[in-house]
């Protein structure tokens, strides 16, 4: 099987759900991420590592460039998620994990916490799901999460995803203790 080298291959930086728009990181999204990761910071730490940490503006934006650069380097495609009606930054997400010789895809998210509640991660996890399916031939997507996430399991639930098992002190949480994680997927 000849696989074409992932830098070549063409598909849109920018999609749309019903009430979302859905694009890859571009320099200036940083103050809106980070404004977003300060207001949800109660809601993120539990389960995020990059919440651990102080984050400045400038911090945000440099992690904003380089996950632009991954993306046209198609090493990881971080998405950005904003509402088709005012342009407003609600959520981030992305296809992470890349294995173009499948193609499989694990899919992440976080949501800003005063978004939380009206269904836009279900929303735009469905949206990235067609994505992956139809402009990047996915055969495989998974969902992994800790398996006391009871949120991040509700969105793979509600966006139609399988659990396929849980996998026993399989990683660290963010306090660096064993925890068990939940795999999702969604087949071709």
């Amino acid at each position: 099987m000849t696989i074409t080298k992932p830098i070549l291959k063409d598909f849109p930086y920018e999609f749309t759900t019903d009430r979302l728009i859905i694009r890859m990181p571009l320099s200036g999204d940083g103050p809106a991420v980070h404004d977003a990761i300060i207001h949800s910071l109660p809601e993120l730490k539990p389960w995020m590592i990059f919440a651990q940490h102080d984050q400045t503006v400038e911090d945000v934006e440099a992690n904003i460039r380089e996950s632009h650069a991954e993306f046209l380097q198609r090493k990881d495609l971080r998405l950005l998620v904003f509402l088709k009606e005012t342009g407003e930054f609600v959520a981030s997400s992305g296809l992470h994990r890349i294995d173009w010789s499948i193609p499989k895809f694990e899919i992440g998210y976080w949501i800003d916490s005063r978004h939380s509640g009206k269904g836009y991660i279900t929303e735009a996890v469905e949206g990235i799901s067609q994505f992956a399916f139809e402009q990047l031939g996915a055969n495989r997507l998974e969902i992994r999460c800790d398996s006391k996430n009871v949120k991040s399991r509700a969105v793979a639930e509600r966006a139609g995803y399988t659990l396929e098992g849980i996998l026993k002190s399989s990683e660290r949480d963010v306090t660096g203790e064993l925890r068990d994680t939940c795999v999702y997927a969604k087949v071709k």
